[in-house]
């Protein structure tokens, strides 16, 4: 099928193709008509196939057959991240502005006064974060009562991330006799029960198999320690002249001491999290797009929604714990059919997230050593002894051995809470005497 194909105006089948698309995907195919036909949605599918530019056309499409005289709201699209807000928002007006529609985004972090000016001078479509969308709707900053159609874009993360009562809310602002789309990456039950709700005799699409990697990414796994996961790679990214990598981290406090650590060895690198002011993260994204930044390490705050075209290499610093995460972060890369790569580093405490994550995917990630980093790997002559690498283990001293066994027991049981009581009674007796020596 091609765009002539699916009943758009002239103007947006010209801007589809300037953007480059040559044929609508699979989601596009099976939505668009289905929206132009006047139904309900809920779709999955997965990251990169296409979801923001199949509700977006045929959105379009319908709201340029009558054109009102007073701009006010008439679609409204949720979205869990300010990023993604962003994204899906310039998606729209690239679209929109062929037509004479009106778009705009609204999203918290930065200051709501220009935002407000823009929503008094008219739009059509309004892109929102749910927090800035209810303080604006609370404040009688902007009416919701003609919304014809209401799209939740990656409904599930905005599940994930506890937006469940500000989705009741907002539904009190909304008319009930509206248009309701619901995409999604996953079909929880949480998700099932959301669409039992809101949505009238919907269409249900499903393009993609459930809990599947796009066949263009390349997944790999380095089996390391996890002292050793900075150093396999600064050795990765340098000997492999990687020029543009996204790095997930599990906490902002890693995101920030990796980034330092690859700072300092020459390598461009931002890190990207919850606690970085919009601004700051804004200029962050565009100049990691343009080539500016080398590597972006981030937190799952970037997981889903961000867009970047070509980017070729993922890498997992952190295993995720949530199997599903994982399909969601490499899926930044491989996306409209470019090939991508997308690297885990696990460690030995992390094998049992590998494990949850094969188990969705259904087979196992090729493991790869590198020599003088991976378990796996062969182990330099000056390396005295690798714990968990059997030919290190194999070639060390027996009393080298003993000595690191003696030493792990020893950690093992400061751990326990006995341990911890012992210590935590040493360092009072220690307190007690410096302060009877006036010390």
């Amino acid at each position: 099928m091609s765009f002539d194909e699916l009943g758009l105006r002239v103007e947006l089948l010209k801007a589809s193709k300037s953007k480059g698309y040559t044929a609508p995907t699979p989601i596009q195919t099976r939505a668009i008509p289905a929206i132009l036909n006047g139904r309900d949605i809920l779709a999955r599918a997965q990251t990169g196939t296409g979801k923001t530019d199949a509700f977006a056309l045929p959105l379009i499409e319908i709201l340029s057959r009558k054109k009102v005289k007073r701009r006010y709201p008439r679609a409204l699209v949720l979205t869990p991240t300010r990023e993604l807000a962003l994204q899906v928002g310039e998606s729209i007006k690239a679209y929109a502005r062929r037509v004479s529609i009106r778009c705009t985004v609204v999203y918290g972090g930065v200051n709501i006064t220009p935002q407000i000016d823009r929503l008094k001078r008219g739009i059509d479509i309004l892109v929102a974060t749910p927090g800035r969308l209810l303080d604006l709707a609370s404040h009688r900053d902007l009416d919701l009562s003609r919304i014809e159609f209401l799209v939740f874009d990656e409904a599930d993360r905005m599940l994930d991330l506890g937006f469940s009562e500000e989705i009741s809310e907002i539904l009190e602002f909304v008319p009930t006799e509206r248009r309701t789309m619901l995409f999604s990456a996953t079909y929880t039950q949480q998700i099932r029960n959301l669409a039992q709700i809101m949505l009238q005799e919907p269409d249900y699409i499903e393009v993609t198999p459930s809990n599947t990697a796009a066949e263009s990414i390349v997944q790999k796994v380095h089996l390391v320690d996890k002292p050793n996961k900075r150093a396999l790679l600064i050795h990765l990214i340098t000997t492999g002249h990687w020029t543009q990598i996204l790095v997930f981290v599990r906490t902002k406090h890693g995101a920030n001491k990796l980034t330092e650590k690859l700072v300092a060895k020459g390598i461009s690198a931002a890190a990207l999290h919850g606690n970085k002011s919009q601004s700051f993260r804004t200029r962050t994204l565009k100049e990691f797009k343009n080539g500016v930044i080398r590597t972006l390490v981030a937190t799952d705050v970037a997981a889903r929604g961000l867009d970047i075209s070509n980017l070729p290499y993922v890498v997992n610093y952190d295993i995720p714990s949530v199997p599903e995460d994982y399909i969601h972060r490499i899926g930044r890369t491989g996306r409209a059919g470019v090939s991508g790569i997308a690297v885990s580093l696990v460690s030995p405490d992390e094998r049992p997230h590998l494990k949850a994550i094969e188990k969705l995917l259904k087979q196992k990630i090729p493991k790869e050593p590198i020599d003088h980093y991976t378990m796996d790997g062969t182990v330099p002559d000056f390396v005295l002894l690798r714990p968990n690498n059997p030919s290190s283990e194999k070639k060390a001293d027996k009393q080298i051995k003993e000595i690191v066994n003696k030493r792990k027991a020893s950690k093992q049981r400061s751990q326990t809470p006995a341990g911890k009581a012992r210590s935590k009674s040493r360092s009072g007796r220690k307190k007690h005497i410096t302060k009877k020596s006036g010390f």
